[in-house]
């Protein structure tokens, strides 16, 4: 968003004001009221309270000089009253810009990759041959010790099965037979009694 101008409203006036009782009490607002009406009988007033800030808007540019210059720091019921002229934002275009062409082999899925990108070459895996034969080496009921303890950490120890019917946790035994399911035992029920 570009910001192209700030330009000054000279119909419109914004008082800056610090007294709360001036928003809440109407008698305080009229008397506020008719210091700016003699300058302009058709003046309007937009009060905003959560800002302390009122605007008001003249019928005329002239009306609305002429009152800054005689009212601006001035006193109102003890406190000084600041005037200031709205200025109105003027924003480039309303419409939103298409993203530049250089960002768009970002979208997922691109169009097309970008001039001058290249496939990257897959890179040759790692093989641990240590770790391969320490592996084939294992032998079933044995156990292997691959981190030796410390005072400190524990030792890491690797047991190996006996065959690999137990550790698949398949149900047929080794004779070709099936295993029998252990029996699950349920909740036995609380005792219902009937009221009436």
């Amino acid at each position: 968003m570009h910001l192209k101008t700030m330009k000054c409203n000279p119909f419109c006036l914004i008082a800056s004001l610090e007294d709360l009782d001036m928003f809440n009490r109407p008698e305080k607002r009229a008397s506020f009221e008719d210091l700016f009406r003699a300058f302009d009988r058709n003046v309007t007033f937009q009060f905003f309270k959560s800002f302390r800030r009122v605007r008001i808007n003249f019928s005329n540019a002239l009306a609305a000089a002429e009152a800054r210059a005689k009212l601006h720091k001035s006193d109102f019921s003890g406190r000084e009253v600041r005037l200031y002229f709205a200025q109105s934002v003027h924003i480039g275009s309303p419409h939103l810009e298409p993203p530049k062409p250089d960002k768009q082999f970002l979208l997922s899925p691109p169009p097309s990759p970008p001039v001058g990108w290249e496939q990257a070459k897959d890179a040759t895996p790692v093989i641990n041959y240590d770790l391969l034969c320490a592996i084939s080496r294992l032998g079933p009921g044995e156990k292997y010790e691959l981190q030796p303890g410390t005072p400190t950490t524990p030792s890491v120890v690797v047991h190996v099965c006996e065959n690999d019917q137990e550790s698949s946790g398949n149900e047929e035994d080794m004779d070709g037979g099936r295993r029998p399911r252990p029996k699950i035992i349920q909740t036995r029920r609380p005792e219902y009694t009937v009221t009436q």
